[in-house]
């Protein structure tokens, strides 16, 4: 089974690129018992709400008892929170969502037929470590950063996963899928969880200022090096440079990752290419964003080159540096240079560097790279 995927669109995709920066001091709320704490509770809201699957699964077994599904029942489906925002959310993207189309899904005898699995799958992801997942996430965050999401296991008739309303109330939508372990889906949540915490923190105002001052060329760059949070997300879900980040997925997502992964210098190089042609001003804004959007794939080089620049630095010069790296994109490239001349140097793999071009656009003065 691959990842799930996540749909991030307009004002969601800009959250994931330049991540407004915000400041939120929350408690931890516990949605389901016997949920373990996260490393610190003043920093962290996390709700584990799993109301819409809840009253789909009852209705599913009145069906499997031979009763009647009564009139509470669909109003217990409908007044839930899990569906409201899910209804809300498709009429935010203009799509038909309707609640007779939706009794028509869970009256089907192919949703029956899937009752068991489903009863053991929500059972196993209530077990969730609410408290792991945030914690994970927290550590590759600034200390002002803090996280607050909702967590809904749903189901439905796609099978996506997304996220919606970062910026006022941020929720995580799981499709509720078999397939997916309790370790899996903790995974997932602690890489979303990171997304969320990183727009309370990052860029730290200046920054920001400075990046908003940029030929719009430049700019352009710094903002999808920003795309790189994808890897660094997945080296906070793992734990760590040294935890595989697919320990606990499918055994077929973790060797299509290791075979990503031997591509790592030309994945490089060719978003390398994507960045002077952004620099030169050679591609349309619909040419520039066909082109980054297709780095993001299944788990595309904003994935694996930015988990193995990520991991590189946090070897080389600990957590903080990268942190420091990520929470300002403008230094992330210059970061991983000097960690890769000094890992070449040490002879290891020659890994690829970045251009001195891109590195003297985009670098602050003075955070510049020794690439020689």
């Amino acid at each position: 089974m691959s990842a799930p995927t996540f749909e991030r669109n307009g004002p969601v995709m800009k959250i994931y690129l330049r991540w407004a920066a915000r400041s939120i001091l929350l408690t931890l709320l516990c949605a389901v018992p016997a949920l373990a704490e996260p490393h610190d509770t003043a920093r962290v809201n996390v709700r584990l709400i799993t109301d819409e699957a809840d009253a789909v699964l009852s209705i599913l077994d009145a069906r499997r008892r031979g009763e009647p599904i009564a009139d509470s029942a669909w109003g217990r489906l409908f007044a839930s929170e899990g569906y409201a925002r899910l209804k809300k959310r498709e009429a935010a993207f203009k799509r038909p969502f309707e609640d007779s189309v939706f009794q028509s899904f869970v009256r089907s005898d192919s949703l029956l037929h899937r009752l068991d699995e489903l009863e053991t799958t929500l059972a196993r992801w209530k077990t969730m470590d609410m408290g792991a997942a945030a914690g994970r996430a927290l550590a590759y965050l600034p200390d002002g950063a803090s996280i607050t999401a909702k967590i809904y296991p749903v189901v439905k008739p796609k099978t996506n996963s997304f996220v919606f309303e970062v910026r006022t109330d941020p929720a995580i939508f799981l499709y509720l899928d078999p397939t997916v372990s309790a370790e899996k889906f903790e995974n997932t949540v602690a890489h979303e969880l990171y997304h969320i915490g990183y727009g309370t923190a990052c860029p730290a105002k200046e920054a920001a200022e400075a990046i908003d001052r940029l030929p719009d060329p430049v700019k352009h760059v710094v903002d999808w090096t920003g795309a790189f949070g994808e890897g660094l997300a997945m080296l906070a879900a793992a734990g760590g440079p040294d935890i595989h980040p697919h320990a606990v997925s499918a055994q077929e997502e973790r060797l299509r990752w290791d075979g990503d992964m031997m591509n790592f210098n030309t994945d490089l190089r060719e978003v390398e290419r994507f960045f002077l042609d952004v620099l030169d001003d050679r591609l349309t804004k619909e040419e520039r964003e066909e082109k980054a959007y297709s780095f993001f794939g299944i788990q595309g080089p904003w994935y694996t080159v930015g988990w193995k620049m990520a991991a590189l630095i946090e070897k080389t010069y600990g957590r903080r540096a990268l942190i420091d790296a990520t929470c300002n994109y403008r230094i992330l490239l210059s970061t991983y240079n000097r960690a890769a001349v000094q890992f070449n140097r040490a002879g290891g793999d020659t890994l690829a560097v970045w251009s001195v071009r891109i590195i003297e656009a985009i670098t602050p003065k003075g955070r510049g790279s020794d690439q020689h």
